[in-house]
C-alpha cells in the first residue's frame, strides 16, 4: 500500500487531483506538510494524504461520505 497526496477542491464541485505517491509515511507526511505551507491562505483547496492500495481506492476513500464525529453532550 502507498500514501497518496491529493489536492481537493470542494467548490463548485468536489474535484480530486492526485499530486504525488510515496511509499513511506514519513516521506508522504513531510511532503504534505510542505505543500500545505505553500498553499495560499485564500485558496479553496485542501491538501490531503491517504493510505490506500491503488489510486482508485484512494479516490473512493476520499469521496466517501462520513458521519460527523459525536459532539460533547450528544446521546
Amino acid at each position: 500500500m502507498a500514501y497518496f497526496i491529493y489536492r481537493v477542491t470542494e467548490f463548485p464541485i468536489k474535484q480530486l487531483e492526485m499530486l504525488e505517491q510515496h511509499e513511506t509515511y514519513r516521506e508522504a507526511s513531510a511532503r504534505a506538510k510542505h505543500l500545505r505551507a505553500e498553499l495560499a491562505e485564500d485558496s479553496r483547496s485542501l491538501i490531503k494524504m491517504i493510505h490506500a492500495e491503488t489510486e482508485l481506492h484512494a479516490e473512493d476513500l476520499l469521496n466517501e461520505v462520513r458521519e460527523p464525529a459525536p459532539q460533547l453532550g450528544d446521546d
